[in-house]
């Protein structure tokens, strides 16, 4: 019998990932924001893969001399609310720099031209944040479809409220509710819609008929879906195109007994336009934001009819804030472990999200 030969084990190589070095990670963030969102036992994590080295068990100040050695080690950061912009001057600091792990939302308070240019890997908790905005939502679609936030409010002045006789539309079932926007958190909005006997328009310059078939709804441009639908709930990202698209043509267009709801960004909506349309009493509004965030006290907004106004609480708050760490720290140890992020943003979806 000829023996076959041995063939000798391969000889490891840095590029195994059982013998690459841990990859430095820092926190760049506010103190408040840090002890906030991320807890013992997400740092206990971190320590905890092999493949990640924390550098400090506190966030650092790219601006401030005292944090340059360890800035100037890190490969990998972790940034959130009220982090600095990472233009070229902070990258400078950090030479070693390869990605940017956003734990919140929105990465473009952070995020730079010059991270895209030095080909900066970059990730955000936009899906995870996207989870309570959605239950918020849908949420305050059904509190406003049974007219909850009218009748607390005349009770509030002893009226006794006649809730079916007082609006066009009361009830969910069978309502449409037009969705501006099939990002994250509308397509989330969209998922939870499906536990309600409801109909579903989508308008969205990005998402075709196939698509719109995939997900069940329905595809019309915004003037359409604003004069169908009994509900119209916005989750577009604010963007040069999009300020004020809720302009006076589009609200005018919208029938009696429509409620508007907005979770997504205040400058989306024409605000001057909306209290003329709500001053006439036939429209309602939710809005968990406005622009300026905090309405000053003579704002409009804040005394027209059939108006509910939230201090931007839709995203992550309290326990939820868990969803952003987690996701922050999975994503972190994916990234050192192979080179490369779960859910990665990409310089050209950057343009269009929010």
């Amino acid at each position: 019998m000829t023996s076959r030969p041995v063939t000798p084990p391969a000889t490891p190589t840095p590029a195994d990932p059982a013998h690459r070095a841990p990859v430095p990670v820092g926190f760049v963030m506010p103190e408040p924001t840090f002890t906030r969102v991320f807890d013992p036992a997400d740092l206990a994590a971190l320590h905890a893969s092999g493949a990640v080295r924390l550098v400090a068990d506190r966030p650092l100040d790219p601006d401030d001399p005292c944090d340059a050695a360890l800035l100037g080690d890190v490969e990998v950061i972790v940034t959130g609310w009220g982090s600095p912009v990472l233009d070229a001057a902070r990258l400078d600091r950090m030479p070693r720099l390869r990605a940017v792990v956003h734990s919140a939302g929105s990465v473009k308070p952070v995020v730079d031209t010059d991270v895209w240019s030095r080909r900066i890997a970059v990730t955000s908790s936009a899906a995870a944040n996207a989870v309570p905005v959605a239950e918020y939502t849908v949420a305050v679609i059904v509190l406003a479809a049974k007219r909850a936030f009218a009748s607390a409010s005349a009770l509030r002045s002893d009226e006794r409220p006649d809730v079916e006789g007082s609006w066009p539309v009361v009830g969910m079932h069978g309502v449409t509710v037009g969705v501006v926007g099939a990002s994250r958190v509308g397509r989330a909005v969209i998922e939870r819609l499906r536990d309600y006997d409801v109909r579903v328009l989508v308008s969205d310059p990005f998402l075709d008929d196939d698509e719109a078939a995939l997900l069940g709804v329905t595809a019309v441009d915004l003037g359409t879906l604003a004069e169908t639908s009994d509900v119209v709930t916005l989750h577009a990202p604010l963007l040069p195109t999009t300020r004020g698209m809720i302009d006076r043509s589009v609200i005018a267009r919208m029938r009696p007994g429509t409620t508007l709801v907005n979770t997504a960004r205040g400058g989306i909506v024409d605000q001057d336009a909306l209290a003329d349309r709500l001053e006439r009493g036939d429209l309602a509004a939710v809005l968990d934001v406005t622009e300026p965030e905090h309405l000053p006290p003579d704002a409009r907004l804040r005394s027209t009819p059939n108006t509910f106004i939230t201090p931007h609480i839709a995203g992550s708050l309290g326990n939820e804030l868990r969803r952003l760490a987690e996701n922050a720290v999975r994503e972190t140890i994916a990234f050192a472990s192979s080179g490369a992020f779960l859910d990665p943003i990409v310089p050209a979806g950057f343009a269009v999200q929010a």
